[in-house]
């Protein structure tokens, strides 16, 4: 069975009461809830974590490497700052691939039309609210289907 660890990075503890015309109104139990019932239509398992620290989530990748085959991740805020998250997610040498709620590049902020640590990834998923962490269970699924995991 494909494993898989998903990592929910800061604030997103908050979500369904922090700005909901961005983030939408799920909270973050909704989310995780969410991935569950797709995780068990696609037969992946999933853990699913959530840190406010920088270092939490490197934790967390590190802790990945000893059981899981794919990392999905919304680094948040960190995102557009972190060459440390970006170099774990490089060292444990499995496919990751990065999801956001909102669409980052659509955004007013400038700083958040770059991500750092997506350059660590296979790829990218934004936009979808909960359906972005869905839709990268899927892309998980795919790339085990073409033997890529």
């Amino acid at each position: 069975m494909i494993k898989v660890m998903v990592i929910h990075g800061p604030n997103l503890d908050l979500l369904g009461e922090r700005e909901p015309e961005i983030y939408g109104s799920c909270s973050l139990a909704d989310i995780n809830a969410a991935i569950a019932a797709e995780a068990k239509l696609l037969g992946l398992e999933v853990r699913c974590e959530q840190s406010n620290s920088e270092g939490g989530i490197i934790d967390l990748i590190h802790e990945a490497r000893t059981w899981a085959n794919a990392i999905i991740i919304n680094p948040a805020g960190y995102t557009h700052t972190s060459v440390a998250i970006y170099d774990a997610l490089r060292a444990v040498r499995m496919p990751a691939i990065e999801v956001h709620l909102s669409n980052v590049a659509a955004r007013p902020e400038e700083f958040r039309h770059r991500s750092l640590t997506g350059a660590a990834c296979v790829g990218m998923i934004a936009g979808f609210h909960t359906a972005s962490y869905t839709l990268a269970l899927r892309a998980v699924k795919h790339l085990a289907d073409q033997a890529q995991l």
